[in-house]
């Protein structure tokens, strides 16, 4: 009989359950490890190289708080909407939401997702890579931005939406992969394990 082959141990540095379910939709079986990452702490010249930054942080903080163990893949994540080449992150408040909102809607920005990839296999190999989608938002009146802002999900993601929850009624168009803007990419993690030598198909649970 052929040997079975185990899946590495696969740790997503996030607490965005959208970031799991994603995984998890894909046939992968992950743990959950959030990082204790202030982003605040942390800047760049530009909205990419920030969401860059914030998921190679939260990646190489969760591994070394797990002992930076063998065997292991550690995924992690950073979204930001670029916004008129400003960074747009979680608003954090219904107001700041409503504003973002109103400011935002008939317009368009790129949501940038960073993505940071540690393969501890024997030797530890990191990759750092950037996913980009471009949004077109709705021409929101002011009753749905107020009714949308009164659920609370704005307040908790980059550039106030998603496109996987309440928010997606309000989406037009993306041009580019649906998963980023969501805020992992998988066809950019399997190129990004594939340089690792890890197969995608392998982590199938």
């Amino acid at each position: 009989m052929p040997a079975t082959v185990t899946p590495m141990r696969l740790i997503l540095a996030s607490a965005s359950p959208a970031r799991l379910q994603t995984l998890a939709s894909a046939g992968l079986s992950v743990e959950v490890h959030v990082s204790d990452v202030d982003e605040t702490l942390f800047d760049a010249p530009t909205p990419a190289e920030l969401a860059s930054l914030l998921a190679e942080k939260k990646a190489e903080a969760v591994f070394e708080a797990l002992g930076r163990p063998a065997e292991c893949i550690v995924i992690g994540c950073d979204s930001i909407l670029d916004f008129e080449g400003k960074p747009v992150g979680k608003p954090g408040t219904p107001d700041a939401a409503r504003a973002l909102l109103r400011r935002t809607r008939s317009n368009s920005g790129v949501l940038v997702t960073g993505h940071h990839v540690i393969v501890s296999d024997g030797d530890v190999q990191r990759v750092t890579r950037l996913g980009s989608t471009i949004v077109h938002i709705a021409d929101l009146t002011d009753e749905e931005i107020d009714a949308y802002v009164a659920t609370g999900e704005p307040e908790h993601v980059a550039g106030g939406f998603t496109i996987d929850g309440l928010g997606g009624a309000f989406i037009s168009a993306i041009e580019g992969d649906p998963h980023n803007v969501v805020g992992l990419s998988l066809p950019l993690v399997r190129m990004m394990l594939a340089d690792c030598g890890v197969s995608w198909t392998t982590l199938w649970s």
